[in-house]
């Protein structure tokens, strides 16, 4: 004798469950392609199936619904009334999920190229010389992700094709822009080890002969290093100036002259004994830091090269 436990489970019709379980995904598929071409043959042909296979996923559909989707007419197919509701029902489905489908596929996209733009002379000088580091990191974690590196400075806009953006404070930040800072800037005078006793007096002051390099992109640089540090400027005549920042470094390294040189972009200079900073550095009271349309997400790009960046700040400060 079956128990009424048994008679349950063997009474599926009058379930609850099963009049709500949803047919076969494939089946649907299968019937949706038919529906929307009223041709099982060019259905099949689309969905690279046999024509009895589109048949017989719709027998199947119209046998688990208990009603037929479509008439019949020698070859020919029609959608019953019943069949197109439900072909109505599985097509706006359908489209929402490749929808959503193509939206996250191109949100994964967007995080794993990723466009970071910095300011010249920081990407020429510091990040450059130190990226192929970051590099093999991020073929190890997201080995199809892509980080393009773009130069530019101050003012710009996540509209413009940016991702992720290096710049000094230097200017107001849009509302809602995320920041995450980097390094300190410390400024001083850099030049030529074997240039210190001609244009350094053993006081540490700067002679009157000593040809201060300056650059448009930073016209006040030694105005805001005399005036933090307390350090008077000679009037020298033989004050140079030029376009770019990298340009006044590279002269100093050139031997041409003493350049107001950011620490963070002479670290390696000052290693290799190509400059010294014979008055050291003073904070100039502003920042770098790592722009982004929102903060780092834990396990993306973003989060991996804002933990590179900010390990390396440290590293290159040594």
């Amino acid at each position: 004798m079956n128990s009424d436990h048994d008679g349950e489970l063997n009474s599926p019709i009058d379930s609850p469950v099963s009049s709500q379980r949803m047919p076969s995904l494939n089946a649907l598929r299968c019937f949706e392609a038919a529906a929307r071409l009223e041709h099982f043959g060019r259905a099949a042909e689309e969905l690279h199936l046999t024509h009895g296979a589109i048949s017989r996923a719709v027998r199947t559909l119209e046998d688990d619904l208990g009603l037929a989707l479509f008439e019949r007419r020698s070859r020919r197919v029609f959608l019953t009334d019943a069949g197109r509701e439900l072909a109505e029902s599985v097509q706006e489905g359908m489209q929402r999920m490749r929808s959503t489908c193509n939206r996250l596929r191109q949100s994964v996209a967007s995080e794993q190229r990723l466009t970071l733009s910095c300011e010249p002379t920081l990407l020429m000088r510091w990040l450059l010389p130190r990226w192929p580091v970051f590099l093999r990191q991020l073929a190890k974690s997201h080995p199809e992700a892509q980080v393009h590196l773009v130069a530019g400075g101050g003012a710009f806009s996540f509209n413009d094709g940016i991702d992720l953006a290096i710049r000094r404070d230097d200017f107001a930040l849009p509302a809602g822009m995320h920041s995450d800072v980097l390094f300190s800037e410390q400024i001083g005078p850099v030049c030529r080890p074997e240039l210190v006793k001609r244009w350094f007096t053993p006081q540490r002051a700067l002679r009157a002969n000593a040809p201060l390099l300056h650059t448009r992109t930073r016209a006040s640089a030694w105005k805001t290093w005399s005036q933090i540090s307390g350090t008077a400027l000679p009037k020298a005549a033989g004050a140079q100036q030029y376009e770019h920042f990298y340009f006044s470094l590279q002269a100093a390294i050139a031997g041409l002259g003493v350049a107001i040189g950011p620490r963070e972009l002479v670290s390696d200079d000052l290693k290799s004994g190509v400059l010294v900073a014979p008055l050291g550095f003073v904070e100039d009271g502003t920042h770098y830091g790592l722009l982004a349309p929102a903060p780092a997400q834990p396990g993306t790009v973003h989060a991996q090269l804002l933990k590179w960046l900010l390990a390396t700040a440290v590293a290159s400060a040594r």
